[in-house]
């Protein structure tokens, strides 16, 4: 319990600092509160619960090997990065690249910037040993609450992940991709499926219920089944 709350009956924590707060605000801080995935990631050091999504997938789809190279775009704070690096191991290699500032973390390779712009994106390549075995996204575009939108904003950074794949994925290599509710757009789906021998939408069990997002999971990358427009 923080000095802020105060733990009612049911064994959950309440506000009691009297600081005036929006109503949404209040809503958010108590979920982060009571939320056991906060408390998890502070006690193994992570910096965002977001990291047992990545634990999730992995331990569904099993993408995460021993040796492997890991690029983790849009990073920040860096908890799918910690993941990858305990999964991954000494051998293994994992760069991470977000627009804003990423913390150090021992062992991963860090940059800031747009992955798509060519200077930065030749800098990410030329850090790479060969090409990755993995490459992860848990990129979201600014909501603007109209659904619609929304949706059409994250299809987009979802098609520069795949995009991005012909320039630094390894044949049979794999692919994670934050979606919403309603998963990946036909076509974008239909030209994934080509590409990848497995291509599934997955819910992770520590993603809020409440929350529209699910994971695009694509595993066996065939590069050379790309069908030119």
């Amino acid at each position: 319990m923080t000095k802020e709350t105060f733990r009612n009956k049911g064994g959950k924590e309440n506000l009691k600092d009297g600081k005036k707060r929006t109503n949404s605000s209040r809503r958010w801080l108590l979920r982060q509160l009571n939320d056991p995935y906060v408390q998890e990631a502070k006690s193994r050091g992570y910096r965002s619960r977001a990291a047992f999504k990545l634990i999730d997938i992995n331990e569904k789809f099993h993408i995460l090997k021993s040796g492997a190279v890991v690029i983790d775009l849009g990073a920040a704070p860096g908890g799918w990065t910690q993941v990858s690096l305990q999964k991954v191991g000494p051998k293994g290699k994992v760069i991470a690249i977000d627009l804003q500032e990423i913390e150090t973390i021992p062992e991963a390779e860090i940059l800031q910037g747009d992955f798509m712009e060519e200077e930065v994106m030749q800098n990410l390549l030329s850090l790479l040993p060969n090409k990755a075995d993995v490459v992860l996204s848990d990129m979201a575009a600014p909501a603007c609450g109209m659904t619609d939108v929304d949706h059409l904003r994250i299809m987009a950074l979802v098609e520069m992940v795949f995009d991005f794949c012909f320039l630094a994925l390894k044949p049979g290599g794999s692919m994670v991709s934050k979606v919403l509710r309603g998963g990946t757009e036909a076509k974008l789906l239909q030209k994934m499926k080509q590409c990848f021998t497995k291509v599934v939408h997955f819910k992770p069990p520590s993603s809020r219920a409440s929350s529209a997002e699910i994971y695009l999971v694509a595993v066996g990358f065939r590069p050379e089944k790309a069908v030119s427009e």
